[in-house]
């Protein structure tokens, strides 16, 4: 399989050759090249995952690939950093979904982005994205894994700051880059301890079955916890700050500020669920090692589900509604693995995690490119300027109804399988923890229709344009949508197509966390109870939603105090101002750059003055008059030979 090296090999050329391509090309090439490129390593991504799932089993047990491994840095005898490709079951998974949503986004920019300025660097970073996600799936090491997380962070600051000349997009970009780069710096702490007492950064000697490589870390406690405890709950933090878990969720709503299809890139497939992929690839290190550090992620998640869930009923925007979703869909991912067990009927949580992944990561991207298709009609990101669309975007219509069914559990969509399965697996951990996360997909399906019928149902869009009073919008469109073009329709429905049907893949025959068969078996009483919750909570959406109605303003005034904290994000990221403006900035940084000023630099600038001061007094000395130096001669002459004669 070394051909696998032309997946990571590929999008770093287009990136290279995107970034220096001179300008008198067409824009459009650019964009032809980004999407032919991320074609092909879509088909070997395909390639790859068919050879691997049909000749790498033995035993019943579908074996790791090393294709491609070279030493980089060395150490010690037995710590080592090497670069190199692992091929298992989820990062064979990861390479088909980062490949076809990425090639979605691709084709369906050539259309969305025509004509935008900077069209072909947008196409450059879109290959740095694609190709730093995709190293970061196939890293064999943690330390390669961290490599490449860095690039996915730099790449994702470029694209959510792609319009850098508008001052929201630069403030999203840093607010993003500068939250994940904080989590990160725990991330680098915790690899670094974990290498410490393992001697090893390699993810097959991390995983394997040997206990002796924890034994020092386990039997070394600090407050309480054993170290090893201590690093994998650091790097979960770095994988909470990439996966947006509470409290570093701050960052993903602002990124909408970006572009929509990098929205539907980073929010779907690639940059958020990379926290849920590096706990899913450490996940027998913390099964096995720190089974309470996996139990918090468990907590941690359904908070940050619920939280994420609560705040995305109110929002106005709809790229943000879907950002909110993300966030509590990615939390429940986290709740799978955290509630999952290693083998048989408790292994459940894991290959459901996994197996959302892969539909969410289909259906939200359809979710959002619908979105953008939505907002290039009527160019505008707020549900009060839209409604009665179904009429004027048939295909957006219908292809947005398949992914609100399915991310609602709805059957036969494929969210219902997956979901199904994660409600199942927080069942059999703690009755508490399966009824929250049923009530949470309960507003999941609330908040997902009442978006879908503001958006294409309500009052018609044409009656909003006529009472405001415009012939043409901002941009000097005319008020009637249309249907997106075929490179923008075709991503739709492909994708809504992929979410039909990919609900009925035996995804438990191809990812477990023992590498063995897994046979889902559908829990009926949790399915009929879940199905039941999502089509009482779809029918009340309807009722408020589907036809104008002052039942929600009614709602919103009963429980104004509510309303206003979801509408404001319970306040967390005034919160995070407070603690950084007036606690870190004015009781820690002024004072510190006090002393720095005054005692510091103060101190440099005195014997900068003092060397001035002397040399000012002594330059005379250097005069050039031979008289002048005939005197001093013969003065040191005859005070030297005084000395001598006194001494």
């Amino acid at each position: 399989m070394q051909y696998t090296i032309l997946i990571l090999v590929l999008p770093l050329l287009s990136f290279i050759f995107l970034g220096l391509m001179d300008s008198k090309f067409k824009p459009k090439t650019a964009g032809l090249i980004g999407t032919i490129v991320l074609g092909i390593i879509t088909a070997l991504s395909y390639y790859t995952a068919f050879e691997y799932f049909t000749m790498y089993k033995v035993e019943g047990v579908y074996q790791k690939v090393i294709p491609f491994e070279m030493e980089w840095l060395r150490f010690t005898d037995l710590l080592s950093i090497k670069l190199g490709i692992l091929i298992d079951a989820i990062s064979v998974m990861m390479l088909v979904v980062i490949s076809t949503v990425s090639f979605m986004v691709n084709l369906y920019s050539l259309s969305y982005m025509d004509g935008e300025k900077g069209f072909q660097r947008y196409y450059a970073f879109l290959s740095l994205f694609t190709f730093s996600m995709l190293g970061l799936v196939v890293a064999t090491n943690i330390f390669q894994m961290y490599i490449f997380w860095e690039l996915v962070g730099v790449s994702s600051f470029l694209l959510i700051g792609f319009y850098y000349s508008k001052p929201s997009a630069v403030a999203a970009a840093k607010k993003a880059f500068i939250v994940t780069r904080f989590a990160d710096m725990f991330f680098l702490i915790g690899i670094l301890v974990l290498s410490f007492y393992t001697k090893t950064f390699d993810f097959g000697v991390l995983t394997g079955e040997n206990p002796i490589v924890f034994a020092a870390g386990a039997g070394a406690t600090f407050m309480g916890f054993s170290v090893l405890s201590w690093a994998m709950a650091l790097i979960f933090i770095g994988g909470a700050g990439k996966s947006a878990m509470f409290p570093l969720q701050i960052w993903l709503p602002d990124a909408m500020e970006g572009p929509t299809p990098v929205s539907a890139l980073i929010h779907a497939a690639t940059m958020v669920v990379a926290g849920v992929f590096l706990v899913a690839r450490l996940f027998p290190v913390y099964y096995f090692q720190t089974p309470e550090v996996l139990h918090g992620i468990a907590y941690v998640g359904a908070f940050t589900a619920l939280f994420a869930a609560v705040i995305a009923c109110v929002q106005t925007d709809i790229k943000r509604v879907l950002a909110f979703s993300t966030i509590s869909q990615i939390a429940f991912m986290m709740v799978a693995l955290g509630v999952s067990g290693y083998e048989g009927h408790e292994g459940t949580g894991y290959m459901a995690s996994m197996f959302h992944l892969f539909t969410h990561a289909m259906f939200k991207a359809l979710l959002f490119l619908g979105a953008g298709s939505v907002i290039h009609a009527v160019h505008s990101n707020e549900m009060k300027d839209m409604g009665g669309l179904r009429k004027y975007m048939p295909i957006t219509n219908w292809t947005f109804l398949i992914a609100c069914l399915a991310i609602a559990g709805i059957p036969p969509f494929s969210g219902f399988f997956s979901k199904d399965e994660i409600l199942a697996a927080s069942f059999e951990f703690s009755p508490l923890i399966g009824w929250l996360m049923t009530f949470i997909a309960a507003l999941t399906a609330f908040y997902m229709f009442r978006l879908y019928y503001n958006i294409f149902w309500g009052k018609d869009y044409a009656v909003k344009a006529a009472a405001h009073g415009h012939g043409h919008d901002d941009h000097g469109h005319g008020h009637t949508p249309h249907e997106s073009p075929f490179a923008m329709a075709f991503p739709l429905v492909f994708l809504a197509a992929v979410t039909c049907v990919a609900g009925f893949i035996p995804f438990g025959e191809f990812v477990s966390a023992t590498g063995a068969d897994y046979h889902i078996h559908i829990d009926m009483k949790v399915a009929i109870t879940s199905v039941v919750v999502a089509l009482i909570s779809i029918s009340v959406a309807t009722i408020m939603y589907r036809k104008p109605s002052t039942t929600p303003d009614k709602l919103a005034a009963s429980f104004s105090g509510l309303f206003k904290a979801a509408s404001n994000r319970f306040y967390i990221d005034e919160v995070y101002l407070f603690i950084t403006r007036k606690i870190v900035f004015n009781s820690i940084s002024r004072p510190i750059a006090w002393f720095d000023r005054h005692v510091i630099d103060a101190t440099m600038d005195g014997f900068a003055n003092t060397t001035q001061w002397v040399s000012i007094r002594i330059k005379s000395f250097q005069s050039g008059q031979i008289q002048q130096y005939a005197y001093v001669f013969l003065f040191g002459t005859l005070l030297i030979a005084a000395l001598i004669l006194i001494f």
